[in-house]
């Protein structure tokens, strides 16, 4: 004789099953977020590749850039980002888009800001809002926003090509 499931075995299964998808969709989606901040830290280094391009092309001066843009016509004319660095970049827009970024990218063509305060310095002279500080502690290129969850959720390109989501520099009296 063949024999059923109970009412009571059906809803244990299912319970079981909840108590597992609640405790795997956090894991997953932490998981997700820590593989996004790795890409983005991976885009961020090859931006800071192309950034090391143009100023071999331009007798070590970085680029005269603003800061960033909120949508595609807000800056028309203005040099951006993702516009002057393109060909730098291999003429892929997309290298211009962290993977956690939802809205930006899509909405001004750029997921990162330039440091619009080294623009048009030589990089063998730069200066920090007017201070001669190490070039491991001058971000170059940030995350538009904390794209990557925590409190330290934003990625950082310092100007010794190291990407990081460590502050590295402050601005205060000593």
């Amino acid at each position: 004789m063949k024999r059923g499931y109970t009412l009571t075995e059906i809803l244990v299964a299912v319970a079981i099953i909840g108590v597992l998808t609640a405790i795997a969709l956090p894991i997953g989606k932490s998981v997700t977020r820590g593989a996004n901040q790795a890409a983005c830290l991976q885009k961020l280094r090859s931006l800071g590749a192309a950034v090391e391009g143009y100023t071999n092309d331009h007798n070590g001066t970085y680029p005269d850039l603003v800061i960033g843009r909120e949508n595609r016509r807000s800056s028309e004319g203005e040099p951006v980002l993702e516009e002057v660095l393109l060909e730098y970049a291999g003429g892929d827009p997309e290298a211009f888009q962290c993977p956690a970024d939802k809205e930006h990218f899509r909405k001004s063509g750029s997921s990162y800001f330039w440091n619009h305060q080294l623009s048009g310095q030589l990089k063998t002279q730069v200066t920090l809002l007017g201070m001669k500080v190490g070039m491991e502690n001058i971000p170059l290129i940030t995350d538009k926003e904390s794209f990557h969850g925590d409190h330290q959720g934003t990625n950082f390109l310092y100007a010794d090509q190291t990407a990081s989501r460590k502050v590295k520099f402050e601005v205060g009296s000593r």
